[in-house]
């Protein structure tokens, strides 16, 4: 308390008061004191914890660190504590067990008297447009998940016949352009790798391209013609937008791969935030071949988006409980009696999601294919993304 007391005496040091002082035993910042030796002792034996007990330790004060204002905990790098990254702190949140609950909580069905103001509030905070859904009548929908999956009436989203990919699903432009490097950008100037996200090349026959590990020789197999080039686009699907997606184009799905993993938010500026998002994330990626080669669309999952539902897919089962880190699970629609695959006709229903997500398409086409897009701009299922 002398320390502090010396701090006051003097109009000169006042300004003290808000910042931190050095003292034999004692730190001081604001209002808050500071016992140096005990906390370098506290310290020791939070570094011979284990990890899961050091991060969980860890955690309030971290989470005061970035709330506190001025600083406030900031001397105590003095005696060698160091927050959580925010990235880190954020990937400790248990985006899978939330998503979970929510699914639980939107399969509630809900009285008929409360159907209508909790889907107008969700309408009017999300901009939602029900003059385009096939039921109009808000009572019709006994829960969150049926409203989440509404249809749209058949006239709603005219199908672009000149061109020969289209938006899968109403959306956001992020990003798109040719993949370079073996690098896909998620948003402008941040990359993930290309074999991370689809994942190795399996030696089966099953598939329509054969296995490789380089990064050159990866990309050179998806791209099966000569003269070709492998291209990219990646639509978000905010929580407002129409939630089943679509077949971009005339194609065939051989193949499909799942990935559990994390549950985090895919929008763009969480995008922005943490590299390889998209390479963290669950997601099921279908591949197959187009009349240009091949051809690939990955639904990928989100916070309250665990379940990715693919129609003519009834094994795929998505936001299990448990999981290995790093795993997939490789399904082939390639068998005895179906030697090509599950042929899917342009705009034809292909899957859907709960609550809103992403969509990445990654093709083969010549050279001279042209995207009919800006970057940001908003898009609907049906609307050309670009042809040759």
């Amino acid at each position: 308390m002398q320390v502090t007391g010396s701090m006051r005496s003097t109009g000169s040091e006042s300004w003290r008061s808000w910042g931190w002082r050095s003292h034999p035993n004692l730190l001081v910042t604001g209002r808050l004191h500071f016992p140096q030796l005990a906390l370098r002792r506290r310290l020791g034996q939070l570094s011979c914890m284990s990890r899961p007990a050091l991060k969980l330790r860890s955690w309030p004060l971290t989470v005061l660190y970035y709330l506190l204002p001025f600083g406030a905990l900031r001397p105590l790098s003095r005696v060698g504590w160091r927050p959580v990254s925010r990235v880190a702190l954020y990937k400790s949140v248990p985006t899978r067990l939330l998503s979970r609950a929510w699914g639980r909580l939107n399969q509630v069905e809900l009285p008929h008297w409360l159907r209508r103001p909790v889907y107008s509030l969700y309408i009017w905070t999300f901009g939602v447009n029900m003059k385009e859904a096939a039921v109009e009548d808000l009572h019709h929908y006994r829960n969150l998940s049926e409203f989440f999956r509404r249809k749209l009436k058949p006239q709603a989203r005219p199908v672009c016949g000149l061109h020969s990919v289209i938006s899968p699903s109403d959306g956001k432009i992020l990003n798109f352009g040719q993949v370079k490097n073996c690098e896909v950008e998620q948003v402008k100037g941040v990359t993930y790798s290309l074999e991370s996200f689809l994942g190795p090349r399996t030696s089966t026959d099953d598939l329509p391209f054969p296995p490789a590990t380089p990064c050159g020789s990866f990309r050179n197999q998806l791209v099966t013609r000569e003269g070709n080039e492998l291209y990219h686009c990646v639509i978000y699907l905010a929580p407002g937008d129409y939630h089943c997606f679509h077949s971009p184009t005339d194609w065939t799905v051989s193949h499909r791969r799942h990935f559990p993993g994390s549950l985090m938010s895919v929008n763009p500026g969480m995008a922005r935030w943490i590299k390889e998002l998209f390479c963290h994330n669950e997601r099921v990626v279908l591949t197959g071949d187009w009349k240009h080669g091949f051809f690939s669309l990955t639904a990928v999952g989100a916070t309250n988006v665990g379940s990715i539902r693919i129609y003519f897919d009834r094994d795929l089962h998505t936001n299990s409980p448990r999981y290995s880190k790093g795993s997939y699970n490789d399904f082939s629609f390639v068998t005895h009696a179906n030697k090509e695959g599950i042929p899917m006709r342009k705009g034809e229903h292909l899957g859907e999601f709960n609550l809103g997500s992403t969509i990445v398409l990654i093709f083969e086409a010549p050279k001279d294919f042209n995207f009919k897009l800006k970057a940001g701009q908003k898009i609907r299922f049906g609307e050309a993304l670009g042809s040759l």
